[in-house]
């Protein structure tokens, strides 16, 4: 099975066995089959702008020009299943940020196992062993809220603190049918707290939209000011334009998921598919994530500025075996609830 190894080990634990020193044997992409192929399909969950900024640095170093879809996590891999049963196989790589959707349709043997150079950088709870999956970058889902319209006293420090009714009419939250990022996090919160807390925030008139973009709107424009448990790379950014944005890390625990990559089997342009995966773990794109807010998928890399090290986050396990049995019917019962 190629389940990540997240659901036994903390990223924290496994950032150590990245940073041990030893190397693997890497494959190496053909860039001269790249440039002959001339571009490469890209399906993505990647923040529009970081995406952007990816794809031209590729077409600016190897001549490949890379036609990018991106969407939500889920929505990106709804359209890859449904063109895979239909057999009409578009994309070359694929990125979203479900590592059990990932591990699933690795061993169902839709991707190429593929370990590029700097393979052995990216901590054992962020990729597959064969190579099938390796993630592009870290996700840290936090609570943020608006400094400016809560008092430092009343900002939720955990999870339950969101039930609070004085937080009623306040908060946004993404739609794991959406953002994969989010089924992760209503998957294992449901799974440890029961249904019933998803069932008090609906009472608390929590809003749900589709994409972290919308969450990180809202909050800016001040019409919602606490983002429920969303992607920080956008509180990290509207902190850089200048908006009062606080990440609370919540004392009971932090989601931190990793983003897999995958190079599709049978895809139209193999070579260039396998040499922007190779792009993607490369010390140029590694780099960017850091400075665009995110945290970079190698153990080698630096967080954010004014961000902790994953080792000192104080993380909640997710269990993507579970996950991967339960993901459709976690859809089901959120979509029951909010209605």
């Amino acid at each position: 099975m190629n389940t990540p190894m997240l659901m036994k080990v903390t990223l924290a634990a496994a950032m150590t066995v990245a940073l041990s020193g030893y190397a693997l044997a890497q494959d190496k992409a053909d860039v001269e089959a790249a440039k002959k192929e001339g571009k490469v399909v890209w399906y993505t969950s990647t923040p529009v702008e970081t995406g952007q900024k990816i794809a031209k640095m590729f077409e600016a170093k190897y001549g490949v020009k890379v036609e990018m879809f991106r969407s939500g996590g889920s929505a990106i891999l709804r359209r890859f299943l449904q063109e895979h049963q239909a057999k009409r196989i578009n994309a070359d790589l694929l990125t979203t940020s479900d590592p059990a959707a990932a591990a699933e349709l690795g061993d169902q043997g839709l991707f190429v196992p593929f370990k590029p150079v700097n393979f052995d950088k990216i901590p054992e709870g962020a990729k597959a062993a064969d190579g099938t999956f390796i993630a592009q970058r870290l996700n840290i889902i936090t609570i943020y809220v608006r400094s400016d319209k809560i008092a430092a006293a009343d900002i939720p420090r955990t999870w339950d603190a969101l039930l609070d009714p004085k937080y009623k009419g306040k908060q946004v939250m993404t739609d794991p049918s959406f953002t994969s990022l989010q089924l992760s996090v209503v998957g294992m919160n449901a799974k440890q707290k029961g249904w019933g807390y998803y069932e008090k925030l609906r009472a608390n008139d929590i809003m749900v939209v589709q994409s972290n973009q919308q969450v990180s709107d809202m909050i800016k424009r001040g019409e919602r000011v606490i983002a429920a448990g969303a992607l920080d790379s956008y509180a990290a950014e509207d902190r850089k334009d200048g908006h009062p944005i606080e990440t609370v890390y919540p004392s009971d625990g932090t989601y931190v998921i990793p983003s897999p990559t995958s190079v599709v089997k049978g895809s139209p342009n193999p070579n260039a598919g396998k040499l922007f995966a190779e792009f993607m773990i490369s010390d140029e794109v590694q780099a960017l994530f850091p400075q665009e807010g995110s945290y970079a998928a190698r153990g080698d890399m630096a967080p954010p500025a004014g961000s902790p090290a994953v080792k000192d986050i104080k993380l909640i396990s997710v269990d993507y075996d579970y996950l991967r049995k339960s993901g459709p019917g976690v859809k089901k019962k959120f979509n029951e609830i909010f209605q």
